[in-house]
C-alpha cells in the first residue's frame, strides 16, 4: 500500500491489529498533526468499516465524538482516518487498582449520559455500552469522554417520522454480555432503555470493582453466558447496589420502568447524580483518580506513545504504567447478533506489550 492516505495523510508505523484489520498512526501532510489511520482490507468477508464511518459522520460534530478526518479506499483497502485519542476507561479502570472513587464516577457518569443521550438524539442505539468503548481525549481535551464503536449500532426510528421499530422477542444476544440489560437476555429488542441500563452496570463495576455476574465458571461458551444470564436475573437491583448511594438502585428502577419505546428522561438521572454529587460536597474540578495518581508518580517521566480505540497518543492525565498481561473487556465476550456463539464472539483484549491498543473484533453483519 502506498505511504500515503488520499493526499492527505502520510502511513506510520503499525500501532493495532484485529480481525477487522490493522489500525496505523499517522500524519497530516498539511498540518504535521498525528492522526489514526484505520484499515480494512476491501476483500474482507463483512466489511464494516464503510458502515462505521457512516455512523460517524452522522454524529458528527457532538461532543464526545471522534473526528473523522476522511474515508476512501486506496489500493486493496478501506481506509477510515478519524483523531488520536486517549486511554479507555476500562485502561484507566486498570491503572486505579480496579476501582474507581464515588467523584469520579459521579463525574463520568454526567458526561457518559450525555453520550448516551446524544446517539439517542441521531436515532441509533448504541448497543454495546462497556467501559473499552469510553475514551479520555488527550490534550486540551484529556478530561473529555469520548464514546466509540459503534459497530453494533442499530437504528431505533425513522429520522423523519421519529416512527419506533416494533417490540420483538425471540432475539438473540448482542453486545457485550457483561453489561447486556435484564432484556436483552431475555431475548427482547433492544431500545433506548438498554443502553442506559448498560451504562448502570458499567457505573457499578467501576464503584464496586466487579460485577456479580463476573468469573462464573463454564465448560462452555453458551453455558457461560446461560450462567451469566441466570446470576443477573436473580441478582436484585438492591443487592448490586448495596453499600452505595441509593441514586444508583434509583437509576435501575428508573430503567428497568421504562416501556420499549418510551423516551428516556436523561435530565433527570444526570440531575439524581449531581444531586448526590453536591451532598457529597464535591468539587466538580476534572480531578479524577488517576489525575491524583499522575501526580503521586510524576517522577515516571515521558509515558509512552500509545493508541486505543480509534487513536492514539499520550494523554495528560493518564500514566505510563498498565499491566501487560491482564484481560480487558471481560471474558464474557462481545457478542454480535449471536447469543451463544463463540465462533462469532467479538473479542476484547491486550493486542501489543504493555498498552490494549485496538480490540480485535469481527463484523456485525
Amino acid at each position: 500500500m502506498e505511504s500515503r492516505v488520499g493526499n492527505k495523510f502520510r502511513l506510520g508505523r503499525k500501532i493495532g491489529s484485529g480481525s477487522f484489520g490493522e489500525i496505523y498512526l499517522g500524519t497530516s501532510i498539511q498540518t504535521n498533526e498525528e492522526v489514526a489511520i484505520k484499515l480494512e482490507n476491501i476483500k474482507t468477508k463483512h466489511p464494516q468499516l464503510l458502515y462505521e464511518s457512516k455512523l460517524y459522520r452522522i454524529l458528527q460534530g457532538g461532543t464526545g465524538i471522534p473526528n473523522v478526518r476522511w474515508f476512501g479506499v486506496e489500493g486493496d483497502y478501506n481506509v477510515l482516518v478519524m483523531d488520536l485519542l486517549g486511554p479507555s476507561l476500562e485502561d484507566l479502570f486498570n491503572f486505579c487498582s480496579r476501582k474507581l472513587s464515588l467523584k469520579s464516577v459521579l463525574m463520568l457518569a454526567d458526561q457518559m449520559i450525555n453520550r448516551v443521550e446524544f446517539v439517542h438524539s441521531k436515532s441509533f442505539l448504541h448497543r454495546d455500552i462497556k467501559p473499552d468503548n469510553f475514551l479520555m481525549g488527550l490534550g486540551r481535551r484529556a478530561n473529555q469522554v469520548y464514546i466509540i464503536d459503534f459497530g453494533l449500532a442499530k437504528k431505533y426510528r425513522d429520522s423523519s417520522t421519529h416512527q419506533h421499530i416494533p417490540y420483538r422477542e425471540n432475539k438473540n444476544l448482542t453486545g457485550t454480555a457483561r453489561y447486556a440489560s435484564m432484556n436483552t437476555h431475555l431475548g427482547i429488542e433492544q431500545s433506548r432503555r438498554d443502553d442506559l441500563e448498560s451504562l448502570g452496570y458499567v457505573l457499578m463495576y467501576f464503584l464496586r470493582g466487579s460485577l456479580p455476574w463476573q468469573g462464573l465458571k463454564a465448560g462452555t461458551k453458551k453455558q457461560k453466558y446461560e450462567k451469566i444470564s441466570e446470576k443477573k436475573v436473580s441478582t436484585s437491583i438492591e443487592a448490586l447496589c448495596r453499600g452505595y448511594p441509593t441514586e444508583f438502585a434509583s437509576y435501575f428502577h428508573y430503567c428497568r420502568s421504562l416501556r420499549f419505546d418510551d423516551k428516556p428522561d436523561y435530565a433527570y438521572l444526570k440531575r439524581i447524580f449531581r444531586d448526590l454529587f453536591i451532598r457529597e460536597g464535591f468539587q466538580f474540578d476534572y480531578v479524577f483518580d488517576w489525575t491524583i495518581l499522575k501526580y503521586q508518580q510524576s517522577q515516571l517521566a515521558n509515558p509512552p506513545t500509545r493508541g486505543i480505540g480509534p487513536g492514539v497518543g499520550t494523554s495528560s492525565g493518564m500514566p505510563p504504567i498498565v499491566s501487560a498481561d491482564r484481560q480487558t473487556g471481560g471474558e464474557e465476550g462481545r457478542v454480535v447478533g449471536q447469543s451463544m456463539d463463540s465462533s462469532r464472539q467479538r473479542l476484547s483484549g491486550p493486542i501489543i506489550k504493555c498498552w490494549k491498543l485496538f480490540k480485535a473484533e469481527e463484523s456485525s453483519c
